[in-house]
């Protein structure tokens, strides 16, 4: 895992919700719901860029090139945020797919494998804005010995090599840590969280 503590500056993370709450206004949050239970996630979804990870009890976890509720295809990734995966990754290719997840007070996220992809050869970036949060990571197995990192808005997170397929999550989210999202109470009544994960999903 590599770390990117304060890697944004304030500005830039006003700049970059800006955008994103423009995006949430033409692909609203949704509730992924569990394949096997169809148990509703405690984080609402949404998903920018040619593709979007969605998951559902009768579908399963899968990408798609639209929004399960309004069929519309997804907004186009910020150009702030193909900027940062240029200069981050690496990757001679871009993301295909860039997942939002908004935690609201008690939104949390199990431990958990990113591997719905074709290819694990591109690493998993993680941008994270507003409330602080406890980051968990694991090993390759779900009972290997884990370690937890706390989060603060602007940090960004990269898994590749080794631990691109490590198991993380979130263990929780610390409440008022944060007032980015206070700016827009409409989109974000309980303030919170968003996490931004970029993805490449097919071979390059």
């Amino acid at each position: 895992m590599k770390f990117f503590p304060g890697h944004l500056s304030s500005e830039q993370q006003k700049e970059l919700l800006a955008q994103l709450v423009e995006a949430i206004d033409q692909a609203p949050f949704f509730v992924p719901r569990m394949p096997r239970t169809g148990k509703p996630f405690s984080v609402r979804m949404t998903n920018l860029g040619p593709l979007g990870w969605v998951a559902s009890k009768d579908g399963g976890y899968r990408y798609q090139e639209t929004h399960p509720d309004t069929g519309q295809n997804w907004p186009h990734m910020p150009q702030k945020l193909l900027a940062i995966w240029d200069e981050l990754t690496g990757c001679p290719a871009p993301p295909e797919a860039c997942l939002v997840n908004y935690y609201a007070t008690s939104a949390k996220m199990g431990l958990h494998q990113d591997r719905d992809e074709e290819t694990f050869e591109a690493p998993v970036l993680s941008v994270s804005l507003g409330d602080r949060a406890r980051f968990r990571l694991g090993g390759q197995t779900r009972k290997a010995k884990s370690s937890s990192v706390e989060l603060s808005s602007g940090d960004i997170v990269m898994l590749a090599g080794e631990t691109r397929l490590a198991y993380h999550g979130i263990d929780r989210v610390i409440p008022n840590s944060s007032n980015l999202l206070n700016a827009y109470p409409k989109h974000f009544p309980e303030g919170g969280r968003l996490n931004l994960t970029l993805r490449r999903v097919t071979a390059f």
